[in-house]
């Protein structure tokens, strides 16, 4: 039966009469505009929205004029008189109503009788580059990175692409900074890149390592209430405004996984960000200071961030935004979000998504992010919000991201960044219209494909709650045993998953960590409470017997066992669906996708039959009958192997 409807999708599919003219390679991303014979008649303010037009706009007449009272950023886009007149306060805000025109022409909608108002959400649409001064990049799956030896036509597209989704800043180096990013010879590099992206209205700012007064500046000393240090601040920063006068500012790690930080120095994050926001502040530059931080030491690592951070607010300069990971763990496939994000009233703060996918099957596996992202809006206003950040996915690849599904997750990111009204489904459309085809019953498959992806890539990696159960040399497969002599706990799965005979699950009700205290009292009366908890977060917050009676009449176990299975068997969905495409997508971008989809297949079924044979030994109960059992014995998964440089070359799956 299978078979059969698949064959009747694949006649339909045929029957839709789509064409393909050409390969693709990808390397267009969603900006797929052909140069226009023709010029079009577009006047008024000579900028770059003039240029793109000129460009790529097929219509009538445009006009590009400046207008007071408008939004920074906004626009407004009317049809006057048989032309199209795009209004702004200033070039930002045309470029990005061009995009929007433009856009409208990809998809193939009307650009008559326009009535269009549009102002982002935030101020600041930063990505956030974890790119290395070697060329590597820090959890990067595309290659290498773009600003090792950066091309100018490169740069363009890297240019266009952002700010055709709103995005308006880039930090070019990794969180993990190295001291010599403030080196002269690495500051004249930046210069260059920031040349060639301010004509598309995006400001640079670095990451920077809390102790280069000692490497780069010779001190003996990087306490941030050291007269010397502030003054080797002030100047450093005076340095890097004259070589850029619109550099937007620092990204700090401090005092997080072996960073330096003011607490080496018997400091607070405090006189750290504020030193720093003072010499900033006469530039109108911004300190984005990380909360991302655990100590070895701590009984429940969800709690840190909310323990070291809470003591504090209000008490930062008005530049310093506290820029916080939307979960209190890690980037997981599902997390709550973390509790400062409510908790903290008197202080800005900015959230950090991560594009790339770290804990996602990295450029392997085809997971939509935007309904992660708006799974964490629907707890956290974004108008709580000052900012947002994204962890990027972009390197030297043609394709710029290692799957041509993942370039979603990049337009998805700016596009929330601009509107986080818009639903998962919206950006989908948007984006398959631009990308593969205008085809309404096309982008609706392909759409409903997507939007399941997240879902289904936590059924098959750590569903009910479970998480960080990760390879612990990587975060690519499933290792929920690793647990070597020596290794910190919390770098461990065990110190998660809390496997044992009576359940699974990391109890963090009053009785446990008591980390749901962090929480609004009605969430905290939820998450306390295993009978009121979601299941989709029940390990996370409860240790849950195996027996334990679940909304669906299963045990935990059985729903375990199920979920797992899920997982797999709409992986497997995903890939059928997929082949059934192949006669309305080009050849190229049709056969590198299939490939991805046949190394996620394989991951999915090596996820649920590594965790639930690892499980059983603590469960004690046998599989239920109707999910597919595994081939393999325990000993057998648990040799399976990351091939070396997985990082440079994603597809490599496993080996025994």
């Amino acid at each position: 039966m299978k078979r059969f409807l698949l064959s009747v999708l694949f006649l339909q599919l045929v029957g839709w009469g789509v064409s393909v003219v050409r390969a693709e390679d990808g390397s267009r991303l969603w900006l797929r505009f052909d140069n226009v014979s023709t010029a079009a008649a577009v006047t008024g303010v000579k900028c770059t929205a003039m240029t793109e037009l000129k460009t790529y706009w097929t219509g009538g007449p445009v006009t590009l004029k400046r207008q007071k009272g408008l939004a920074a950023d906004g626009y407004t886009i009317t049809s006057q008189g048989g032309k199209t007149v795009i209004a702004a306060a200033g070039d930002a805000g045309l470029l990005y109503g061009a995009y929007h025109l433009l856009r409208l022409q990809q998809m193939g909608k009307s650009c008559d009788n326009l009535g269009i108002k549009e102002a982002p959400a935030y101020d600041l649409r930063i990505l956030n580059h974890w790119d290395n001064p070697n060329g590597t990049v820090e959890r990067g799956f595309a290659g290498k990175s773009i600003f090792l030896n950066p091309d100018p036509m490169h740069m363009k597209m890297y240019a266009r692409a952002c700010a055709s989704v709103g995005i308006n800043g880039t930090v070019l180096n990794n969180v993990n900074a190295k001291p010599e990013a403030l080196a002269t010879e690495s500051l004249a590099k930046t210069k260059a890149i920031a040349d060639q992206l301010r004509p598309y209205g995006i400001r640079v700012y670095l990451s920077i390592n809390f102790a280069s007064p000692i490497k780069v500046g010779g001190l003996k000393t990087a306490d941030p209430l050291d007269a010397d240090v502030i003054r080797w601040w002030k100047d450093k920063v005076n340095e890097i405004y004259k070589l850029i006068p619109d550099f937007g500012g620092f990204l700090v790690k401090a005092n997080s996984e072996g960073e330096p930080g003011p607490q080496d120095f018997g400091r607070t994050h405090v006189d750290g960000a504020n030193m720093l926001a003072a010499a900033l502040k006469p530039h109108k530059g911004i300190v984005m200071w990380r909360a991302f931080v655990y100590a070895p030491q701590s009984s429940d690592r969800a709690n840190q961030a909310y323990l070291e951070f809470m003591p504090f607010d209000g008490q930062f300069a008005d530049n310093v935004i506290i820029q916080i990971k939307n979960g209190p763990i890690d980037f997981q496939p599902r997390e709550p979000y973390s509790p400062l994000f409510t908790a903290m009233q008197k202080t800005p703060m900015m959230v950090e998504f991560q594009i790339t996918q770290e804990y996602l099957g990295a450029a392997n596996h085809l997971v939509y992010l935007a309904p992660m992202w708006k799974e964490f809006f629907s707890f956290v206003k974004p108008a709580s919000l000052k900012a947002m950040a994204g962890v990027a996915n972009i390197g030297d690849d043609t394709n710029w991201c290692g799957h041509h599904f993942a370039q979603a997750n990049w337009y998805a990111f700016g596009r929330l960044a601009w509107n986080p009204a818009l639903s998962s489904k919206e950006i989908a459309d948007e984006w398959l219209l631009q990308t593969f085809t205008t085809n309404a019953r096309c982008v609706a498959t392909l759409s409903q494909l997507m939007l399941d992806s997240r879902e289904n890539c936590v059924n098959y990696m750590m569903p009910l709650g479970i998480h960080h159960i990760f390879a612990g040399t990587h975060h690519y497969g499933p290792e929920p045993w690793y647990s070597p002599r020596g290794t910190r706990a919390d770098w461990t799965p065990p110190y998660y998953h809390k496997a044992d005979s009576i359940g699974l699950g990391f109890d963090r009700t009053l009785a446990g960590s008591a980390n749901v205290r962090q929480y609004p009292d009605s969430l905290c009366r939820l998450y306390n409470d295993i009978k009121t908890c979601p299941e989709n977060l029940l390990a996370w917050f409860h240790h849950v017997p195996w027996d334990y009676r679940m909304r669906s009449g299963r045990t935990f176990w059985d729903e375990l066992c199920h979920k797992y299975d899920d997982g797999v068997r709409e992986t497997r969905r995903l890939l059928a669906f997929w082949d059934a495409m192949q006669p309305v997508i080009d050849q190229q971008r049709f056969y590198e996708v299939q490939r991805k989809l046949r190394i996620q297949a394989r991951d999915a079924e090596w996820w649920r039959d590594a965790c639930l044979l690892y499980f059983q030994t603590f469960s004690h109960r046998p599989l239920p009958l109707d999910v597919e059992h595994p081939v393999h014995n325990l000993d057998e998964m648990m040799k399976f192997r990351i091939h070396i440089g997985m990082y440079e070359n994603p597809e490599c799956g496993y080996t025994k």
